[in-house]
């Protein structure tokens, strides 16, 4: 007679993806990866995700800004892309910042991001007090986030943050406080493209942007 022998399931490891979106950008334009910049970030997200893992949630966070025309379309036709992914934006807001000139002494605002890493931090936190993953990949190299990390790492010992630092960011604190980290670079960015063409639900097309090909 056969015994049967009970197999203990192996426990799903919940991976969560947060993705400083102008960080990114920025980062993939000065490697001069505009032909990559349609990136579906979700895909991005299931990339990074190792075998036997399980992607859980995908937060974008970003501002929309206000000028050029042309830029403002892009990235409405982008967000728009996003948006037809398992994706939640999470928006943030450009406010006017005095600016000083040091020899001329003249005076301007310039337009900030705001608010960014303080919703990213805000959702990381709340997302490791609600257990709601086991591993968090932060997309950023930005070091206004090593204290939520730290606290993630000190408070919940069993979960791990990874850091995936886009093109040309880096930060030695964010990579010291982190569980361990990567660099994204053109083969990511290359295997995660949007089709040229998407059709949203309610038949409207998105097209690449032409500056994007």
């Amino acid at each position: 007679m056969e015994i049967q022998r009970e197999v203990t399931p192996t426990k799903l490891i919940r991976v969560a993806v947060y993705i400083d979106g102008f960080n990114l950008y920025h980062g993939m334009k000065e490697a001069r990866y505009e032909r990559f910049l349609w990136l579906n970030v979700y895909r991005l997200a299931e990339h990074l995700t190792q075998p036997g893992h399980g992607l859980v949630l995908v937060k974008y966070f970003t501002s929309r800004i206000s000028g050029p025309p042309d830029a403002v379309r892009r990235q409405n036709t982008y967000l728009d892309a996003i948006d037809t992914t398992a994706t939640e934006i999470i928006p943030g807001k450009f406010q006017n910042s005095p600016i000083k000139c040091g020899r001329c002494k003249d005076r301007w605002l310039i337009p900030e991001e705001k608010m960014t890493d303080v919703n990213i931090a805000t959702q990381m936190l709340s997302d490791a007090f609600l257990n709601h993953f086991d591993k968090a990949i932060l997309i950023s190299g930005d070091s206004d986030l090593v204290p939520p990390v730290k606290l993630i790492l000190d408070r919940f010992p069993a979960k791990r943050v990874i850091v995936a630092f886009p093109p040309y960011r880096h930060s030695a604190d964010l990579q010291a406080a982190a569980t361990s980290t990567l660099r994204l670079n053109q083969p990511e960015f290359k295997a995660c493209q949007f089709a040229d063409k998407i059709e949203k639900e309610n038949g409207h097309i998105l097209e690449r942007p032409a500056t994007w090909n």
